[in-house]
């Protein structure tokens, strides 16, 4: 087990990608993920988000702890709910939301997720 601190910047791998057809409502938004950290029970996750400009469908199985560091997006959810966050804002996002991010200026965030396991039925 690593004990040590684990900072979240400087070289780490990222992964591009673009939220599915099915869950895209506008644009054509590219995210990019660093994790950081991952811990030993693959429960929690730490590192860095980023976005273009566009608007999809989420719908949140674990809790994410969101500190925005540059950019402005808007979460709207299914109850019409809104909120926007620009850089310095910090939140939750519950697990069981479900609602729309919609980035209106390029974002990146720091994250902290923790994903609850699931049991498997025998």
């Amino acid at each position: 087990m690593n004990t040590s601190i684990v900072l979240l910047n400087g070289p780490v791998e990222s992964e591009e990608s673009e939220p599915a057809a099915d869950r895209l409502i506008a644009g054509k938004p590219v995210t990019r993920v660093s994790n950081y950290f991952t811990d030993s029970t693959q429960q929690f996750f730490a590192g860095r988000w980023s976005a273009s400009r566009g608007k999809w469908r989420v719908r949140y199985t674990e809790n994410e702890l969101c500190v925005m560091t540059a950019g402005k997006v808007v979460i709207e959810g299914d109850s019409g709910e809104r909120n926007t966050f620009v850089s310095g804002d910090a939140f939750v996002v519950p697990a069981g939301f479900s609602g729309t991010w919609e980035v209106l200026e390029d974002c990146s965030k720091i994250y902290g997720i923790f994903e609850r396991a699931t049991l498997i039925a025998r």
